[in-house]
């Protein structure tokens, strides 16, 4: 029997080891993680999914993206022929995003974001946010893979200013009823996973590794 091939999109500028402790099982999927790159000068967000989807070498694959990943993973699912496209912790269109999102569109503030600390984030930790945050630090050190500052700038904007506006119906979402970035009340139709945040990726990987296999062959 041919294994499914099932690509996975990290978060934005997260490296693909947010993936470790996801495991499908090997003799039906074979899984392969995707990264991030650099974007070229004022690349649209299109050309960029275009870019990535080169990477893609199988028919009929499973596309899977988390947070951001699975808005660039919506945007590749033009230029591949995927079986399924799932999105973790994200959003199906600019409607589904909170109210903060909307007023950073309007008024530029994400531009007012200051990136040199995102990419130092030793320097960011210095100040002290109480343990949860400093905790999250720590996460966030480990996993953050991309600290190239154009990047950083590029991803936000693109995040911000997505254009899609209306779902689509083929997307599965999963989503965590306690998720902090995007807010499950703007979200619409998810499979709801119970206490899960943003980062359930990581702490609710036994959720994911027991229903995953059977929502991709579903």
């Amino acid at each position: 029997m041919d294994k499914i091939p099932v690509y996975f999109m990290p978060g934005l500028a997260a490296s693909p080891t947010i993936f470790e402790r996801i495991s499908l099982p090997e003799e039906a999927f074979e899984m392969i993680l995707l990264e991030w790159e650099i974007p070229l000068e004022n690349e649209s967000l299109s050309h960029y999914a275009e870019r990535i989807s080169e990477k893609i070498t199988h028919k009929s694959p499973v596309l899977v993206g988390v947070s951001f990943g699975g808005i660039l993973v919506q945007e590749m699912s033009k230029f591949v022929n995927a079986r399924k496209v799932i999105i973790i912790s994200s959003v199906k269109c600019n409607t589904e995003f909170p109210r903060r999102f909307k007023i950073a569109k309007v008024t530029k503030a994400y531009k007012l974001i200051p990136m040199d600390l995102l990419v130092n984030v030793e320097k960011l930790a210095k100040f002290s946010f109480g343990s949860k945050v400093n905790q999250r630090l720590k996460l966030y050190e480990k996993f953050l893979s991309v600290r190239d500052k154009r990047y950083l700038e590029w991803a936000v904007e693109n995040v911000i200013l997505w254009e899609r506006c209306d779902p689509d119906d083929n997307v599965i979402h999963i989503h965590g009823d306690a998720d902090d970035v995007f807010p499950i009340k703007y979200v619409s139709n998810p499979i709801i996973v119970k206490g899960g945040t943003h980062i359930m990726i990581l702490n609710k990987y036994k959720w994911l590794n027991e229903n995953l296999p059977k929502i991709i062959k579903a």
